[in-house]
């Protein structure tokens, strides 16, 4: 039986690959323009998973350097985008 596991992020690692502070991140997430994942209840816990960052690096126009394992868009910035990649939370739990 084989696994398909996908990897998550917290909003601080996400923050750093694409160089920007985390309430950028946590901007684009509440605009609709990053998908996460709240895990918990409460205020819980936000993750981000690697399709959503790529998805969020595709809607910005820029594309990842993942060289090191870590994507980043030199000076990407959520508030100079428009364009929504997927809805907060996409319908998953």
């Amino acid at each position: 039986m084989q696994e398909r596991t996908t990897r998550v992020y917290r909003v601080k690692a996400v923050a750093e690959m694409f160089d920007v502070s985390v309430a950028t991140i946590y901007r684009a997430i509440e605009g609709g323009q990053l998908r996460a994942l709240k895990l918990g209840t409460g205020r819980g816990t936000i993750r981000v998973p690697q399709s959503a960052l790529e998805a969020f690096a595709t809607a910005c126009g820029r594309t990842t350097d993942d060289e090191h394992g870590q994507g980043r868009a030199a000076g990407l910035t959520a508030e100079h985008d428009d364009r929504a990649s997927e809805p907060v939370g996409g319908g998953q739990p």
